[in-house]
Order: structure tokens, then sequence, then C-alpha cells
């Protein structure tokens, strides 16, 4: 059993033992963010070493299509985004700083995928799960822009329904290592990272991936 997937049923087994006293203080803490960054191996991969974050799951949303299969998405036509849920704790890490983490792991400038990956079910994109999210998106948005100097073509819109990817696909990064930081190093992920943000890019990339 991978790490994540321990820590992530020790948390439900929590919640289900308190669940007959009602809401939680660890329920009332637990938020939820959606993010697309290219590959969701990588995304997922890149915010499990992230603190405060509870659980990842890769997906598909942003579409018109119900219930989404990878072969699917891949072809094109259903308007959904390779992306990841995210299941985090606010008292240890906020939504700004995933934001952060997010922005620096990406190559935001990309309008037509990301890295090795082209198409658009690979294209970056924030799906905001409440106006508040929305809101701080936003003004990451304009704020990254700044930074950059130039625009970037990361969508920002209000969350829509969120498909889980097929199993295979969940925790890829941890089932099959070797061909996952294959992958990844041949895709040139980092590289390009590196290239778009200096010294400001997300350091978790090297922790796992190299």
């Amino acid at each position: 059993m991978s790490a994540k997937r321990a820590t992530g049923l020790a948390f439900a087994a929590t919640l289900l033992a308190a669940g007959a006293a009602g809401p939680t203080g660890a329920q009332q803490k637990t938020e939820t963010a959606i993010f697309a960054g290219g590959c969701f191996w990588c995304v997922e991969s890149d915010f499990d070493h992230v603190t405060g974050v509870l659980d990842t799951t890769s997906g598909y949303t942003g579409g018109s299509l119900k219930d989404p299969t990878y072969h699917q998405v891949s072809a094109g036509g259903t308007g959904h985004y390779e992306s990841v849920r995210i299941t985090f704790d606010p008292s240890k890490v906020s939504y700004a700083q995933l934001l952060d983490a997010y922005w620096h792991s990406v190559d935001p400038t990309d309008g037509s995928g990301q890295f090795c990956d082209r198409g658009a079910s690979y294209k970056t994109a924030i799906f905001a799960t409440s106006d508040a999210q929305l809101k701080e998106a936003q003004a990451s948005e304009a704020a990254i822009e700044k930074d950059l100097g130039r625009k970037v073509a990361t969508k920002v819109v209000p969350a829509s329904t969120f498909y889980p990817a097929e199993d295979y696909h969940q925790d890829y990064y941890e089932k099959n290592p070797l061909k996952y930081r294959y992958y990844r190093y041949a895709c040139g992920r980092n590289a390009r990272v590196e290239e778009v943000w200096g010294d400001k890019a997300y350091e978790g990339i090297k922790d796992h991936s190299s």
C-alpha cells in the first residue's frame, strides 16, 4: 500500500469513527482544490509532496461528456482536462500556497498543452470550488502575469463535475516508479519548468522525479 493511500485510509477511519457525533473539527478543516497541469500523474506526484495535502485523485473535468474514459478524453472532443482533485487541511497549507506550488510547477504560457503532451486535454486550468477560491485564483493569475511580464494561457473557472480516472492512473508514480521517472524526464517537464521560472520553480519537482 502506498504511503498516500495509508494516510488517506487513516484519515477516513478517523472521520467514520467520529461520524455518529456529527461534523468534527477535522471535517470542518478539509477543503478541496482542482488543478489541471498537463499529465495528471505528474500533478498528483507534485502535490502529494506538499505538507497539508491529505489526498489526491487523478481525473477529468471541465467537459460535457458524462463518465469519460481516458481514451475518450485523450482522443479529444470531450472538453475535459486531465486534472487532479486535492483534499487539503487549510490549517496546514493555504489555498494561496497551493496556487503558488501549482503556478511554479507548470508552464502557464503554453496554450497548446504541457511539455511533450499536446492537445486540449493537457492544457492548464484552475477549477475553483468556491467563490472565494475563484477570486483568489484570479488575483494570483494577475500576479503571475505581472511577474512573467506576459499573459498566461491558464484558464481560471468555476469547478464542474469531477470524474475520477481509472484505477491504473491513480498513484501511477508510486506503482511504476521507473516508467514514471523516465516519462517525466523524457517529456522535459522539469527542464521546462526551470527554464520558465528559474530559481522560483517549485522545489518539490526535484524531490521525487529525478
